[in-house]
């Protein structure tokens, strides 16, 4: 199901706008249809009221929690989502109201260091799946931010994940600056934002590294953008939305995490519209990668901050319980086999 085509559904039914948003903010509120001054009976039409509970279940079956995995600062769970057809995502409750939600099934980027390009693109997961997540988090606890920084390469499903924001960001209650679109670069991303509609989402860059050569290694199927030229439109995008760019650094142990990376870091961010957050690496033990010590990340990023790059050192939630983007969703399927990859 796409958002597109619950509201014409609701037209067909005799809605008017108001009644059609009334149903959608409910939905992706997650509170009942009689809740409020205005009851259904009293406010939708009679074919609308009639078929709310067939819509109701519908939605309700979009997603359906699989399993629940807390972490040890006692605010992060991850959640193992099924949708309709027997797939899997991950979505990830964050500390102060925080969600990361999953745009695809799979990933056909393929980041070396990432269990959910393994398997390549499974499916796309639809507007109202994307939403629905939101949902299911928010019959846990309140929301007021997303990230699309879970399962999937958002870009990649430009038109569902789009719709979906406009959604959150309008009905859904969320400030436009905490919808957060988060990318390789790819540079229909860049072009479709400049000409967003109503809901304007913040947007963050996966850089990882400062070198085109080891980023086509990391990032073999990423569009062949330089760290620099990426850089370059988010720098654009920043200062006409007003939202300062958030470029991800997942931190490699020996790949990525060098005085040469550093000097890199500081010749592209220094003075720019935006933040760097560095993301020790979740170890897994069928990928070659290692995760840095704790003190060894801590230095990096006072180092950079030194140097006047704005850095933020932040830890992935769900390490405690080994759960990694896409490692709960491999752990349901077949072991995965390791893959080999050539330090440079």
């Amino acid at each position: 199901m796409q958002i597109d085509q619950l509201r014409q559904r609701l037209r067909a039914l005799g809605a008017l706008p108001k009644h059609e948003q009334r149903v959608l903010r409910d939905w992706v509120m997650a509170r009942p249809h009689d809740s409020g001054r205005r009851r259904p009976e009293h406010f939708l039409p009679l074919a609308v009221r009639e078929a709310l509970p067939q819509i109701d279940a519908e939605l309700s079956a979009l997603t359906r929690l699989i399993s629940e995995h807390a972490g040890e600062d006692g605010e992060s769970v991850r959640l193992l989502v099924g949708l309709h057809d027997g797939q899997t995502v991950e979505s990830v409750l964050l500390p102060r109201g925080g969600l990361c939600v999953s745009s695809q099934v799979g990933c056909a980027v393929g980041c070396q260091f990432c269990m959910t390009g393994r398997d390549g693109l499974i499916r796309q997961v639809t507007s109202a799946e994307i939403v629905a997540q939101l949902v299911l988090a928010r019959q846990r606890r309140a929301v007021n931010k997303v990230v699309f920084m879970g399962m999937g390469e958002p870009a990649h499903n430009l038109e569902h994940v789009m719709e979906a924001i406009e959604l959150m960001g309008t009905l859904g209650n969320i400030g436009h600056k905490n919808l957060v679109f988060s990318t390789v670069g790819d540079p229909r991303v860049f072009e479709r934002l400049a000409e967003a509609g109503p809901v304007r989402p913040a947007l963050a860059l996966s850089l990882h590294t400062t070198k085109p050569e080891l980023r086509q290694q990391l990032l073999p199927r990423a569009p062949r953008l330089t760290p620099a030229q990426i850089v370059e439109a988010g720098e654009r995008y920043a200062r006409d939305c007003g939202y300062p760019i958030q470029y991800q650094w997942t931190l490699l142990d020996g790949i990525n995490d060098g005085d040469d990376e550093l000097d890199g870091i500081v010749a592209l961010l220094k003075g720019k519209y935006g933040v760097l957050n560095m993301i020790p690496y979740n170890t897994n033990p069928d990928m070659p990668f290692r995760r840095p010590s704790w003190d060894k990340a801590r230095d990096i990023a006072r180092r950079l901050h030194q140097r006047g790059v704005l850095t933020k050192l932040r830890d992935s939630a769900g390490q405690d319980v080994d759960g990694g983007c896409g490692q709960l969703r491999a752990r349901s399927q077949a072991e995965p086999h390791p893959i080999r990859f050539s330090r440079p």
